[in-house]
């Protein structure tokens, strides 16, 4: 018996021959009339996902990037209905971690192939994540990279924009991991990871893994351009744990206080600002169809 498919796409995101190659693919894979919705902001992904589950999908295929498929995630989770992504943002983090190409026809076979992994995924002020969370130096380099900026130059937008805040006043930070005190002092920015790699494969968590029922945590307290530069080199050649402008942990549970309030970002999608960070894992809570190599 076959499965009734749901498709819910960014209708601002495009690769390929667009959602109509989408369309064809489909097709030829025998899907001729799955429950079909494009938004035109991921924020609105949520409410369509729920709809296409109270319809009855039994698969989801997201379009778009990051924060489409975090969108996506936060209402697919716990459902037990499998995610299939089709990468067509900017970054595509999740994609690329779990292996999955940039390509509608092959992103399509893995969608509708049945190898899937239970992955978990963090939760942060009662929002799902599936890649990473963050507050301070990468909350604003995004906050300054959405629209116009990064629809015109991509990935090369978060480089401009990190540059242009990596001069910012660092925060008064109090981290408890696991409700036990684990960090106090000056902060630049703060990371939750559920995966490890970044753009390029820089890996910003060592051995990070989206199965293990653990969020990492990192927290870097490097101001300026020359702690940053040392710090951003040693990521990219070696181990982030081994600078000395940074600390890395494993958590279940993670509570952050500020001195002041600063804006936080959840797999690429900016945030109002807070002083409170109130993060924990969930671990299995999704399923994921993947390449059977991944």
């Amino acid at each position: 018996m076959k499965r009734k498919v749901a498709v819910i796409a960014h209708a601002g995101k495009t690769i390929g021959g667009g959602l109509d190659e989408l369309r064809r693919e489909l097709r030829k894979a025998g899907v001729v009339d799955p429950y079909w919705s494009e938004v035109p902001k991921s924020r609105y992904a949520p409410e369509r996902v729920e709809r296409a589950l109270a319809d009855g999908a039994e698969l989801v295929f997201v379009w778009g990037g990051d924060g489409m498929v975090q969108r996506s995630v936060d209402a697919l989770a716990g459902s037990g209905v499998p995610l299939a992504i089709i990468p067509a943002g900017t970054a595509n983090l999740f994609a690329s971690n779990l292996g999955i190409p940039q390509d509608i026809g092959e992103a399509v076979r893995i969608g509708l192939d049945e190898h899937a992994r239970t992955l978990d995924v963090g939760k942060l002020n009662g929002e799902r994540f599936a890649v990473m969370a963050g507050a301070g130096l990468d909350a604003h380099m995004i906050r300054e990279a959405d629209g116009g900026l990064k629809d015109r130059f991509g990935r090369l937008a978060y480089v401009w924009t990190a540059s242009k805040n990596i001069r910012a006043e660092p925060f008064e930070a109090t981290i408890e991991v696991n409700d036990e005190l684990w960090y106090t002092g000056k902060a630049s920015c703060i990371l939750l990871g559920n995966v490890g790699s970044l753009f390029g494969g820089v890996e910003a968590f060592d051995d990070a893994s989206p199965e293990d029922g653990m969020l990492e945590v990192g927290v870097s307290n490097a101001e300026g351009i020359g702690q940053w530069a040392r710090t951003v080199a040693r990521t990219a050649v070696g181990s982030t744990a081994k600078s000395p402008f940074v600390q890395v942990t494993k958590a279940k549970k993670i509570t952050v206080e500020l001195d002041r309030k600063v804006p936080y970002e959840l797999d690429g999608g900016d945030r109002k600002k807070v002083k409170k960070l109130k993060a924990k894992v969930e671990a299995g809570a999704i399923s994921v169809k993947v390449p059977v190599e991944a």
